[in-house]
């Protein structure tokens, strides 16, 4: 059955997505202050190639031609992020007129070509100034983030209605203050557990912050999600993966609901109580109008006896010689139908909204055309999957490809490319994938 986008109803929500850093470059122009990552990219061999997003794909200088290019390819709505120090170099107080006026016109061109904006207020680029101070690791990060979401929403929240507190915060705790690998660089699970903590934290407050300014905004939060099932049907390997599923899917969306902490499968996570302080139980609540799900593929966990804290392994696409994307990601698109019913299972979960969702290949430009079949087969299966569950009573209201630009991928530079449109990073030339000319032409 050929699958056409009426068949999701009228009002579903479709998009693409990018994040600040990613994208933009002019890392130190017109007053912007360093981010962890500015700082994070300087050091040897922590990226692929030691590459960095310095100039990226440029689009602090070619939004203009970005943005027609999106309109063009008949894109309704655009999720993009704000750069913190961009706005607030020092991550607080003195505030930068030419970054608060870069997001003025991006807005204000967006809603002039009939675009409507979705704006993510943290995508993992904390200023480097706040970082010195502990960054989430320092409970004081509540209020820093706070005094910044105050700000944009004082700004933009006349043109801008539909706000993301934070982007995958199981990503960026875990990878940047758990093993390191991220910025800002730190490791332990102390770190870790503070981080956490205070970011559940700041996704409740951020969102009774937007409706406190702006009561007829659309504020939700994203969470990245893998399907997880145990590599076989042996009793501690399905231990192990229910321990995974705690970690990837379940401790920051449980806290958000009122269910506390999900620390019972893994014993160790009940350190995080160190952090919790009279009232945080409650202050961790928040009714957001939308959840944003973001999947890519599903995770198949092992048993394994001497991995500390959890006794659990993921089996890699490589080992089990299954299709794979350039992330060495398993070809999944069934991933999609299988978290957004995890998702809905809860009592009182909002609406659904699949923020992220998309495939990195090997593409190439031959003879000014990149043909990509991998990628549009892929979307085309994903987006069956959101379809049937929504069939099955899902409640998903939108879809957003990640991502619209070939990008930076942040620890694998430039050679992951998800984009709709190629970009070569030698002269910043822009040429539509045939992925790109599919998306457009379903969204016609």
């Amino acid at each position: 059955m050929l699958l056409t986008k009426d068949a999701f109803g009228k009002d579903f929500v479709w998009g693409v997505s990018t994040a600040a850093y990613q994208i933009e470059g002019a890392h130190d122009a017109h007053g912007k202050g360093p981010s962890i990552w500015d700082v994070f990219v300087q050091k040897r061999n922590r990226i692929f190639k030691n590459q960095h997003g310095n100039e990226a794909c440029d689009f602090y200088n070619r939004y203009v031609e970005d943005l027609y290019l999106m309109k063009g390819m008949h894109i309704p709505n655009y999720r993009f992020s704000l750069s913190w120090s961009r706005i607030f170099p020092e991550g607080i107080g003195q505030i930068n007129q030419s970054g608060i006026d870069f997001y003025d016109r991006l807005i204000d061109l967006s809603l002039e070509l009939g675009i409507t904006p979705w704006v993510t207020l943290y995508h993992w680029d904390l200023p480097h100034a706040l970082e010195k101070k502990g960054g989430w690791v320092n409970r004081d990060v509540k209020g820093w983030f706070s005094e910044f979401i105050s700000k944009c929403v004082v700004l933009y929240g006349d043109r801008v209605k539909n706000w993301m507190v934070l982007n995958e915060p199981t990503v960026f705790t875990a990878a940047g203050y758990f093993f390191g690998v991220h910025a800002p660089e730190r490791k332990g699970l102390g770190n870790f557990l503070a981080a956490t903590h205070h970011a559940a934290l700041a996704q409740a407050q951020g969102g009774r912050i937007i409706k406190s300014l702006q009561r007829d905004s659309q504020v939700g939060t994203t969470f990245s999600c893998s399907h997880v099932e145990p590599y076989t049907s042996k009793e501690r390997d399905i231990i192990a993966a229910k321990k995974a599923d705690v970690l990837l899917n379940r401790f920051f969306i449980e806290p958000l609901l009122g269910m506390g902490y999900p620390t019972q499968e893994i014993k160790i996570l009940n350190r995080i109580e160190k952090y919790i302080k009279p009232n945080d139980e409650n202050e961790l609540q928040f009714n957001m109008d939308f959840i944003g799900v973001q999947n890519y593929t599903r995770e198949i966990i092992r048993y394994a006896m001497f991995v500390p804290y959890l006794q659990a392994k993921i089996v890699s696409a490589k080992e089990r010689k299954v299709e794979m994307t350039e992330m060495n990601w398993e070809v999944y698109p069934a991933s999609i139908y299988h978290v957004l019913k995890k998702f809905s299972s809860y009592q009182n979960i909002p609406p659904l909204i699949v923020t992220e969702n998309g495939a990195a290949f090997p593409d190439q430009i031959e003879n000014g055309l990149v043909d990509d079949p991998e990628r549009t087969s892929y979307l085309q299966q994903a987006l069956k999957q959101v379809h049937r569950a929504q069939q099955e009573g899902v409640n998903v209201k939108g879809y957003f490809v990640w991502t619209f630009l070939d990008n930076f991928e942040w620890a694998e530079g430039y050679r992951p490319r998800f984009g709709l449109v190629y970009v070569n990073f030698r002269n910043q030339e822009r040429t539509i994938k045939s992925s790109g000319h599919w998306y457009t032409s379903f969204l016609k």
